[in-house]
């Protein structure tokens, strides 16, 4: 498959729509991003990869982090995870409280940022240092060396990240929580906060791609903990929009509120997408019709 072709033809196809929507104003950092910006790339399971626009530019990862947060938590200490954080979509936006309330301190799924912070706390017990670890994770599979957290993208987060601390405080009330809610808040901000390109992410996703093996050969998860990775993404990774994501795009995939969507074609490759304009749900506007124009266009789906 001529994917370059391919690639160029669908930023044709999508340049209408980017700028459209509002890049995340509620992070300063985020808010200040040029909405006009649009890359795209696809890596294939040898790692070459493809791109177009502003493919190689870094951004701000932020929930796409969610995804290998949760293969490392899952690698490292199994399945005890699943007994503080669900599996099921939450049908409510990402930072609700609401629905914690209502089932006694467990979240729904590891993607809504109650979960997410339950995946952290989890991985900072198994390591010590949760957002050290996924940068270093984050490094190995994509290749590159000079990846790196955005103190001011961080620090901004941390000054506006009231409703977080809220949910894992919460939690904390529950035993959800292991570690210091003060600690825990600090390694997810961090871990939000790491920057990476389009060709960053679809080398650093492969794994889910190729059943668990990672860039240097050696297995990180069983072919079944890929497979509910993957499943978990189809159902849960794009906040309460995830029904929308799968009838448009039919792939697992994960968004951000930096305006970047991972996604993944078991088998095949893997791409991400970035555009900082949003839609309500937090995805990216022209990120999703660009997957949705990939899919479209190649036949590749889960279904």
């Amino acid at each position: 498959m001529d994917y370059q072709a391919l690639l160029e033809r669908i930023a044709d196809d999508v340049a209408p729509l980017v700028g459209s929507g509002t890049p995340a104003e509620y992070i300063p950092a985020l808010a200040a991003v040029d909405p006009h910006r649009f890359g795209m790339a696809v890596a294939d399971l040898d790692g070459k990869v493809y791109g177009t626009g502003d493919w190689e530019h870094p951004f701000s990862t932020q929930s796409v982090t969610k995804v290998f947060a949760l293969a490392l938590a899952l690698s490292l200490g199994g399945d005890e995870l699943w007994e503080r954080v669900g599996r099921e979509p939450s049908g409510n936006p990402f930072n609700s409280l609401v629905q914690l309330e209502y089932e006694n301190g467990i979240p729904r799924n590891p993607f809504i940022n109650a979960g997410a912070l339950v995946v952290t706390d989890r991985l900072q017990t198994l390591t010590g240092d949760a957002s050290s670890e996924l940068l270093e994770f984050l490094r190995a599979e994509s290749g590159n060396e000079e990846l790196a957290f955005d103190s001011d993208v961080a620090a901004s987060e941390s000054e506006h990240g009231d409703r977080n601390a809220a949910l894992a405080h919460f939690m904390a009330s529950y035993g959800t929580i292991a570690n210091p809610v003060p600690t825990l808040l600090d390694h997810y901000f961090w871990q939000c906060s790491i920057e990476m390109s389009c060709a960053d992410l679809a080398r650093a996703v492969r794994f889910l791609a190729s059943h668990g093996v990672r860039a240097d050969g050696s297995r990180l998860l069983t072919v079944s903990e890929s497979k509910q990775i993957n499943a978990v993404m189809m159902t849960c990774g794009t906040y309460d929009a995830a029904g929308e994501f799968a009838y448009r795009v039919g792939l697992p995939g994960k968004s951000g509120v930096g305006g970047g969507i991972v996604a993944v074609v078991p088998g095949r490759c893997t791409l991400c997408v970035w555009s900082p304009g949003l839609d309500g749900q937090g995805n990216s506007v022209a990120g999703v019709a660009a997957l949705d124009r990939f899919t479209t266009l190649t036949g590749l789906s889960v279904f």
